[in-house]
């Protein structure tokens, strides 16, 4: 029986914005009208843990009203297909619910807490609120499950041997000069396939890259159609 291929997807914000989830950070440093390093950093969580905790109640809240949409659902059909795993830069949960099995969440997971003493403990509290004072059973204050500003991306090196073992790379979503998917594809093997899909000029990189310039549905279903047929290359 032949072995399917490994095909990687990094994704970021633009896979999830056409659910209706907000960009992580827009052009004017701004997250849902506030200031990223007010909501999405360690100084951030110091000088005001309470307004932190709101936040990403509000975000959870969010989430709960939104539905994965046709990229997240190829993305997810393409387990039929290949080995798949997706590394995200998307702290939401749509490649779960759209039915991928093998997800890596660099910036963690807004559906989770965790203890703030190097998140020892998780708990996964699905779309629940929780008030900031709560502490988590080893006695630390409970926290928003996420990779801040300022914090180490501790699955980053499991992500780039997941990488240096792609014979696939799909990169949708995130720019090629944003880390981490700019610092991952260093790890890619050297006949790696590697498309990327956005619809907006992309810095090439010193790989040969297969171009698609599509929102993310659009570039996933044209994908489909590459894998299986002709592809036209960009040096």
């Amino acid at each position: 029986m032949k072995m399917k291929q490994k095909l990687v997807v990094l994704s970021g914000a633009g896979v999830s914005a056409e659910s209706g989830i907000s960009t992580f950070r827009d052009s004017d440093g701004l997250w849902e009208n506030y200031n990223v390093m007010e909501v999405a950093s360690v100084e951030g969580w110091k000088q005001n843990p309470k307004l932190v905790v709101e936040f990403y109640n509000q975000r959870r809240k969010q989430l709960a009203t939104v539905e994965p949409n046709e990229a997240h659902k190829i993305i997810a059909e393409l387990e039929n297909h290949f080995e798949v795993t997706v590394v995200t830069q998307n702290v939401d949960n749509l490649h779960e619910r759209a039915g991928s099995t093998s997800i890596i969440h660099l910036h963690g997971e807004l559906t989770k807490v965790c203890s703030n003493d190097r998140k020892k403990f998780v708990e996964d509290i699905g779309y629940k609120t929780f008030e900031y004072g709560k502490l988590a059973p080893d006695g630390q204050l409970l926290r928003p499950f996420i990779v801040w500003f300022g914090e180490e991306v501790p699955l980053i090196q499991k992500a780039a041997e997941i990488v240096e073992q792609a014979d696939i790379i799909v990169v949708i979503g995130t720019s090629l000069n944003v880390y981490p998917a700019s610092g991952l594809l260093y790890y890619a093997k050297k006949d790696a396939k590697i498309y990327v899909i956005d619809p907006k000029e992309v810095q090439p990189i010193s790989r040969r890259v297969i171009f698609i310039k599509e929102k993310a549905t659009v570039g996933m279903k044209q994908l489909m159609l590459e894998l299986g047929g002709n592809e036209k290359h960009s040096d």
